[in-house]
């Protein structure tokens, strides 16, 4: 059920690595307001929803002028607002858009769909009627955008590219590797194998010539790059947008999975499909998190006081 759009909604991205929020303007996407703090999801399900509760709570302070609460999750999370996994955020099961309903009229959905639904009103997904949206950070996940619209899949699942566990089999010594794409080609995995602390430390060492980090960055390129090109062979986009922190920043990792995916496309018809870094940019997920309280039905509202 499609809302009337709101002019201002406050929208709270829950990731792996941070908590982000602020209030959106949802005719032109622009934010204010902004805050954030590590999300640190170890101390658990109830630290961490009394922190996104006191953030949502001061930017409605700073900003009364909201009329809703948008929320996108780092996890699955049905058509219905319903969260059906706890692979980071510990809040499967659990009903937080009642707890958030205290303050705003509420909605939940994915991350990535989020961020792909801001990408597809204010951002580069704009010109087109499809497109593919991946985001890449912490984590690694994408969906098809149709007419404005992320497509949710039966269950709200389809958006796990990334996290489906890969056997390698070695021929000359018979050793199996078991291996996520995730482990290989997201955040933590490329600054892990190129010895930084961080994502952004990586880029500006392969920028400065380490040989560690940007063969990392190549390698991480490679297998994205080719899961990429094989969903760009099965839903024939019109572009494929990246976002999140690694995948819209500009420079060697964008430019090395631009390369894979081209060279990995069967068609040769196709290798000038736009590959687009997301316009909005890390804020994607807050603007788009506002912007699905303007196309998805409020979970809950708040209760009248008895």
């Amino acid at each position: 059920m499609k809302m009337t759009r709101p002019g201002f909604a406050i929208g709270i991205d829950v990731g792996g690595t941070k908590v982000a929020g602020g209030l959106v303007n949802c005719a032109t996407g622009r934010l204010t307001h902004r805050r954030e703090f590590p999300t640190r999801p170890e101390r658990g399900a109830d630290a961490l929803l009394t922190d996104v509760i006191a953030l949502a709570r001061a930017i409605h302070a700073d900003a009364p002028q909201a009329t809703a609460i948008g929320l996108g999750l780092a996890e699955l999370v049905s058509p219905q607002g319903h969260i059906f996994s706890g692979y980071r955020i510990p809040w499967n099961d659990r009903d937080i858009a009642t707890e958030l309903a205290q303050i705003l009229p509420t909605t939940i959905d994915s991350d990535v769909r989020a961020a792909a639904l801001a990408e597809a009103h204010h951002g580069a997904g704009r010109p087109f009627r499809q497109f593919y949206y991946v985001t890449i950070g912490t984590g690694i996940s994408g969906t098809l955008v149709l007419d404005g619209t992320p497509f949710a899949g039966a269950r709200g699942a389809a958006l796990v590219i990334a996290n489906g566990t890969m056997h390698t089999t070695c021929p000359a010594c018979g050793t199996t590797t078991t291996r996520m794409l995730e482990d290989i080609a997201s955040g933590p995995a490329i600054a892990a194998a190129a010895g930084q602390p961080d994502a952004p430390a990586t880029l500006a060492a392969a920028t400065s010539g380490d040989t560690r980090a940007a063969q990392a960055i190549a390698h991480a390129a490679q297998h994205l790059g080719q899961t990429l090109a094989l969903l760009a062979g099965a839903l024939d986009p019109q572009a494929i947008i990246l976002g999140g922190g690694l995948g819209s920043a500009p420079g060697p990792y964008f430019d090395a999975l631009s390369r894979a995916i081209r060279q990995s496309l069967w068609d040769a018809d196709t290798r000038d499909l736009p590959i687009l870094r997301a316009a909005t940019g890390p804020d994607a997920g807050i603007i788009g998190a506002a912007l699905i309280t303007t196309h998805q039905k409020p979970a809950h509202r708040p209760q009248p006081a008895t």
